[in-house]
């Protein structure tokens, strides 16, 4: 069953055996929040992080685009591609895919922007967070259409619920309390306290392997590259 902040705040609490209206609890949820989400979203590649954004538009003779944060910040760049006609909308435009490459590699091979030596890019490199470069420099303003991985807004009391709280509450229950009981002991004593934050560990490395294998499914990562649920071997096994 899916829960929302008022609820997770709620069950933390009552795990915890404190109350939620202690100054110290309030305290100690944003960080318990941005640890347990942290944790989650890099240990599952989550299809839900993944995020399509088509409004860029790059400038002839310049090799640069900033990526733009319309839908929110990218983490991972995965694809790039240019759209065609330069200036037509996404949804009539062709798509042409670009070959991810080094810096180093366009540098060598595109080292001049010079209007003599643009053309349609071929190219895409992560120059840095923000910074995408192209090979060659464009010759016409494509609009650019980026895919790739985005954390998603974290929850709080104006974002009630996520991705996380309504389709894996217990994976994150989980990852919040071996953060919290640092909070409740120290981390220090946590090696020595195996009833607290080991086995909450333990709980959640459980989920988590559970949890991955829905996600790997999703991306047709599984048995024979199919959607399948992975199953033990046959005895005798099949001819």
């Amino acid at each position: 069953m899916s829960i929302t902040y008022a609820s997770y705040v709620s069950q933390l609490a009552n795990i915890m055996v404190v109350s939620s209206a202690d100054a110290n609890f309030a305290t100690f949820l944003p960080g318990a929040i941005d640890y347990a989400e942290g944790r989650v979203y890099r240990d599952l590649n989550l299809v839900a992080q993944y995020v399509t954004d088509a409004s860029g538009t790059c400038s002839s003779g310049t090799r640069t685009l900033a990526l733009s944060t319309a839908s929110g910040t990218y983490l991972v760049v995965e694809q790039v591609s240019i759209l065609t006609s330069a200036g037509a909308p996404s949804s009539a435009a062709t798509r042409n895919q670009l070959y991810a490459v080094s810096p180093d590699y366009i540098n060598a091979t595109y080292p001049s922007a010079a209007s003599s030596n643009t053309g349609q890019p071929a190219f895409w490199a992560r120059l840095n967070d923000t910074t995408i470069m192209f090979g060659p420099a464009p010759d016409q303003p494509y609009g650019v259409e980026v895919y790739g991985t985005q954390r998603p807004t974290p929850l709080s009391s104006a974002n009630s619920s996520t991705w996380l709280t309504q389709n894996v509450p217990e994976l994150f229950m989980a990852a919040t309390m071996v953060f919290a009981t640092g909070y409740m002991r120290d981390f220090g004593a946590q090696s020595d306290n195996p009833q607290m934050a080991q086995s909450w560990e333990q709980t959640y490395r459980a989920l988590l392997e559970t949890a991955n294998r829905d996600e790997l499914r999703k991306k047709f990562y599984g048995p024979a590259w199919t959607a399948a649920v992975p199953s033990p071997l046959a005895t005798p096994p099949r001819a």
